[in-house]
């Protein structure tokens, strides 16, 4: 009998690099609504060949983050149906995720990079710092993504927040957003912290009905906007 062989050590491709690189890029917002992105300058950007380009491009616009007319690909303008579509999906799947690491009893061992990134949150609040809000804002979403013991369902979750997730470029600058999101995680932290389950997930329910209504009233204005020209 042939002795088990051992798995061999693959590197990740130079197409998932520049896929993963680009997709980063989209999350921060970095390429504006409706820009066109060209291919042989992102190869030079990045010091690579257009053919890994071209294979991230692609699988970004079937994830549905890009979207192409045949010549180019630009970052679509939502409308009011692709928000609520969206969020649709994310009521289904980040309130159940929130229950099942709230039903775990997360230690305070555990717990400690969320807080962490809720004081640094709270911190650029009051200092009136909206990119250093959004940067302790996507730590705090990471600590807890970390922590969803089905990771099937934490990159489905992954994949529908990348949708939106560039628009917080156009919102945490707002005084008044920031504040409403920091009660919304506030409360989603207590939840954590007791171990409720139950009020974990109630707490990012409640947290995405205030993340939609604010990002239909931004979508509204910027559509308005494109179409003032």
């Amino acid at each position: 009998m042939i002795a088990r062989l051992k798995v061999l050590q693959r590197p990740e491709s130079l197409s998932d690099r520049v896929y993963a690189t680009l997709r980063e890029y989209l999350r921060a917002g970095r390429v504006p609504i409706g820009q066109p992105l060209a291919e042989a300058a992102l190869a030079a950007q990045l010091g690579v060949s257009r053919t890994p380009v071209r294979e991230a491009l692609a699988r970004l616009a079937a994830d549905g983050l890009l979207v192409s007319d045949g010549r180019s690909f630009t970052v679509p303008m939502l409308s009011d149906s692709d928000v609520e579509d969206i969020y649709a999906l994310r009521f289904l799947l980040e309130p159940e995720a929130l229950r099942e690491i709230g039903a775990a009893r997360p230690s305070r061992k555990t717990l400690a990079p969320l807080r962490s990134a809720l004081e640094d949150m709270t911190a650029a609040h009051a200092a009136g710092d909206g990119a250093e809000f959004m940067e302790a804002n996507y730590r705090y979403r990471t600590a807890w993504m970390t922590l969803i013991p089905n990771r099937r369902l934490a990159r489905a979750i992954e994949l529908y927040a990348d949708h939106v997730r560039y628009l917080r470029a156009f919102t945490l600058g707002d005084a008044a957003v920031r504040a409403v999101v920091l009660k919304g995680l506030r409360r989603l932290q207590g939840a954590l912290v007791a171990g409720d389950g139950a009020a974990a997930a109630a707490a990012m329910a409640a947290h995405l009905r205030e993340a939609k209504r604010i990002l239909l009233e931004v979508t509204g204005r910027k559509s308005q906007a494109v179409a003032a020209g």
